[in-house]
């Protein structure tokens, strides 16, 4: 009994980990908004300062799952959840990955700058993005099934977003529109696959909370 309930407290640390590098990444996106919004450089260099720390804790948080299965051998909900702690640490690795990468555009965001159709476009798309994400994170916080069910439903706003942004695309014109249109198809890419990795990770905290196979079908995106 003694070793199960350390064991469970030894699991319940690793949920507050994950936990804590999702805010970590949180503060990357937050970063990434302001970068998209007024190009700071100084917020664009500490988001890639930050990204090196939050690729090294998904490598150590990995390699304690993987200790964790070798050691205790788990079974039936405990395998469960670190085997969904695996897939969720891959998700916010991804996700702090995407925020850099539209980091990294800044040094040409002032060819966003000329078209505000498609700019402000990329700011309600950062928006919904972040607030996804936010969502997600929430949801694995609280372990509430609700939250990560109503996850699923944000996908159809970000899209709608997504297909506006391409028909505008679309309609540039002039010496400078084949490379407004390639950053900002980049960004609009990434901002997209943001709120698609929020979504998986609703996905798999309904399966890990219910053991319903099904939900697992909703992490193809």
């Amino acid at each position: 009994m003694e070793f199960r309930k350390s064991f469970h407290e030894e699991l319940e640390q690793l949920r507050l980990q994950v936990e804590f590098m999702g805010v970590r990444v949180d503060e990357n996106l937050e970063r990434m908004r302001q970068v998209l919004s007024d190009g700071d450089e100084r917020l664009a260099a500490a988001a890639l300062r930050a990204d090196d720390d939050i690729d090294a804790m998904n490598v150590s948080l990995t390699e304690r799952c993987y200790d964790v299965l070798a050691r205790e051998n788990p079974v039936a909900s405990d395998l469960r959840f670190v085997v969904s702690v695996l897939r969720i640490l891959s998700e916010l690795e991804r996700v702090g990955d995407l925020a850099l990468r539209v980091v990294e555009l800044n040094p040409q965001r002032h060819l966003w700058a000329q078209s505000d159709s498609t700019y402000q476009l990329l700011v309600s798309m950062s928006d919904n993005a972040i607030e996804a994400y936010r969502s997600a994170l929430r949801a694995w916080s609280a372990q509430d099934l609700t939250l990560a069910t109503e996850l699923a439903a944000r996908l159809h706003t970000m899209d709608v977003h997504y297909e506006h942004l391409m028909a505008q695309l679309l309609r540039l014109r002039g010496d400078d529109a084949v490379a407004i249109a390639t950053n900002t198809l980049i960004a609009g890419r990434s901002l997209e696959r943001i709120a698609d990795h929020a979504a998986i990770i609703g996905a798999r905290l309904r399966y890990l909370l219910t053991g319903d196979p099904d939900h697992l079908s909703a992490e193809v995106r």
